[in-house]
């Protein structure tokens, strides 16, 4: 069964814990403590990327063709990189840096550009990103959440079908195409955002489980980036998740 978070697959962990047991010393052994450091510290480098490129926005005037070039850079940098990490789990600690500062990069070109549009709504999405980052974190903790193996199935074919969906309309778009029932501010709309989000955060209960796992198991203190990465990766996703669905509401007014 894989996660649904398709950076962190069904033998990640489990690849390099029978390795880990039989010669890894317990100071080269993944820990949770080492994952939250981990992630940290790639949070740090999000919000460095994020400042320069907000920065940059404000001094040209606030001028959204003055970051478009970093907006897609950071967005492709970050996709190539995420690519990387997944099948090349041994290079997290070079390119889950990497990813996180590109990714700066991105977020901090499209929340300048939301904040101009609609003043407010970056700490409103930040906010409600971390809150709900702590919502999950605390529902996985009091065991609320059961993470079985029919939860990790219905999870991860809803952010299968959320992603397919994006790349097709992603595709639309070359040809002038628009799908309103994901990009318009109708009903349709915000009912289709608030169904994202909540897979997303769902999101964050298996990866909950999957990290614990593999520090029980023994994994390689590498894993700790990697894991920190699936993190990140969820937080970012659920973050413009956030930023999508406000900024339908707030076009509605």
């Amino acid at each position: 069964m894989e996660t649904s978070n398709p950076v962190l697959q069904t033998d990640t962990f489990k690849r390099p814990s029978a390795e880990a047991r039989g010669s890894l010393r317990l100071e080269e052994m993944m820990t949770l403590q080492g994952t939250v450091i981990k992630t940290a510290l790639l949070l740090i480098l999000v919000v460095l990327g994020s400042a320069w490129t907000w920065n940059l926005f404000l001094k040209s005037g606030s001028n959204p063709a003055a970051v478009s070039i970093w907006l897609i850079g950071g967005a492709v940098g970050g996709l190539i990189l995420a690519i990387v990490t997944t099948f090349k789990q041994t290079w997290a600690p070079i390119t889950a840096p990497l990813y996180a500062a590109c990714e700066g990069l991105f977020i901090g070109a499209i929340s300048a550009t939301m904040e101009q549009a609609f003043p407010g709504i970056v700490i409103q999405a930040a906010t409600l990103t971390f809150g709900t980052l702590a919502a999950m974190l605390l529902l996985y903790e009091s065991k609320i959440i059961q993470v079985t193996d029919t939860f990790k199935m219905i999870i991860a074919s809803a952010t299968g079908g959320i992603f397919i969906a994006y790349v097709i309309t992603w595709g639309l778009s070359f040809f002038n195409i628009q799908v309103p029932f994901i990009y318009g501010n109708g009903i349709a709309g915000i009912v289709f955002s608030l169904f994202v989000i909540a897979i997303a955060a769902m999101n964050f209960v298996i990866d909950f489980d999957f990290i614990e796992k593999g520090a029980k198991q023994g994994a390689p203190k590498y894993m700790e980036w990697y894991g920190a990465f699936a993190l990140m990766v969820t937080l970012i996703w659920l973050y413009v998740e956030f930023l999508r669905l406000l900024s339908k509401l707030r076009s509605r007014n």
